[in-house]
């Protein structure tokens, strides 16, 4: 499975030979099995037949036997020295990964421990970059002081088995098979060794939750065989990792269905909330902030004649259209029933009743008529503060005020406070 210099450690079984200390503790005992069975049989042929010279000759073989039995204890000493290396690694490893809360602190747990067990000259970390279609390829060398590089390869190379995995096909919610996932891993590493200048590379994959996510790389300049315990290493190194990923998915996707509004996909109350808090933090004194709030108008009477399944459609509606009329640094959030809230980052008044009267038309526009709702409008409250002295929940009170006010004056309008 050594293609071009790489490969996969989960797919090559090291033969029992493949480790040289392994080898050297059966040349030992193969050394002294031999020595002992010549000191046996000069030790039979002196019964039989004494001589002087078969005293020495015997005297030798002892003396051959007790050398082989040193060898057998120092090389048995060696190999478990090995070993306890070893596992010393994965227990090093084990421990990182059980600290790394977020996807860069994988990473930098997979750069921190790895490269002292494997021999590795290089170690490169690729992944997938949320919501793009392109893989992040993180190059470390384990030679202190040298510098570290990074370049982006295309996310084809994530493809399950490629064009020769027979039929095989990856989706959201379908595992993706072992093979195919060391496939990936070996033509990723092909990339890697080309984008970087590498020589030998041994690949692993990264799969969490059944995906597969990218690949750990690492590479020598020295030729031949990689030992089995890099192997071992490397496999755990990725499956360890792998597992990591996985927990901060998990993690993530709870975090975001905390603070998420199930039904419109905008941020919810406690998102919002949390927002304020922090920004009234590190609010500079200068920043001036600004606060929309939005209600759908007559909703109630909405749903009673059209139903709630209705009713669920049109906020979606109204929530994409918030979302679509404010810019990137702005935030929406759903938070109440038929209620919304946008936070304005450094507007003046007019921009707050500019991006409110946005909204405004943009909901009027709204086509609903496949659900069979004519027109639905809204109404907005609009306030700036300018000083920086200002809580950010007396702005949202103040913008509270002014959507009431264009509640009473008949809807369908904006008003500024």
């Amino acid at each position: 499975m050594l293609r071009g210099n790489v490969a996969a450690p989960s797919r090559i079984r090291p033969a029992p030979s493949a480790d040289p200390l392994d080898r050297r503790v059966r040349r030992a005992w193969l050394f002294l099995a031999a020595a002992l069975a010549t000191l046996g049989g000069l030790l039979l042929v002196a019964v039989v037949l004494p001589g002087p010279g078969l005293a020495a000759a015997a005297l030798l073989a002892l003396a051959a036997a007790a050398a082989a039995a040193a060898l057998v204890r120092r090389s048995v000493e060696q190999r478990e020295a090995r070993r306890r290396e070893e596992v010393e690694n994965f227990a090093r490893i084990l421990q990182g990964f059980s600290r790394a809360v977020s996807p860069d602190a994988i990473v930098d747990a997979i750069m921190g421990e790895l490269g002292p067990g494997t021999e590795a000259d290089h170690l490169v970390v690729v992944h997938r970059r949320p919501g793009a279609p392109i893989l992040d390829a993180t190059l470390v060398p384990t030679r202190p002081g040298a510098p570290a590089a990074s370049t982006v390869l295309p996310a084809v190379d994530l493809d399950a088995g490629g064009p020769s995995a027979a039929g095989v096909a990856v989706g959201p919610g379908r595992p993706v098979p072992l093979d195919a996932a060391e496939r990936a891993a070996e033509r990723i590493a092909v990339r890697v060794r080309r984008a970087f200048g590498l020589t030998n590379v041994l690949a692993a994959p990264l799969v969490a939750h059944g995906e597969l996510l990218g690949a750990i790389v690492i590479s020598r300049r020295r030729a031949g065989p990689w030992p089995a315990p890099s192997r071992r290493l490397l496999a755990a190194a990725a499956a360890e990792a792998s597992a990591a990923l996985a927990r901060t998915a998990t993690h993530r996707a709870a975090e975001e269905a905390a603070t998420t509004d199930a039904l419109t996909g905008l941020p919810n109350r406690r998102y919002f909330e949390e927002y304020v808090r922090l920004l009234g933090r590190g609010r500079r004194a200068d920043d001036a902030i600004g606060v929309l709030m939005v209600d759908i108008d007559l909703f109630k009477v909405l749903n009673d004649r059209h139903g709630h399944a209705v009713g669920d459609v049109v906020l979606r509606a109204v929530a994409r259209t918030i979302a679509a009329a404010v810019r990137d640094v702005d935030v929406p959030a759903r938070i109440g029933g038929e209620e919304f809230v946008v936070l304005l980052r450094n507007p003046s008044p007019a921009i707050a009743v500019e991006v409110g009267e946005r909204i405004r038309a943009a909901v009027e526009r709204i086509d609903l008529s496949e659900v069979g709702v004519d027109r639905v409008t809204v109404s907005v409250g609009a306030t700036v503060g300018e000083g920086g002295t200002e809580r950010v929940a007396d702005l949202v009170v103040s913008a509270d005020r002014a959507l009431y006010r264009a509640k009473r004056f008949g809807r369908n309008r904006v008003e500024a406070s």
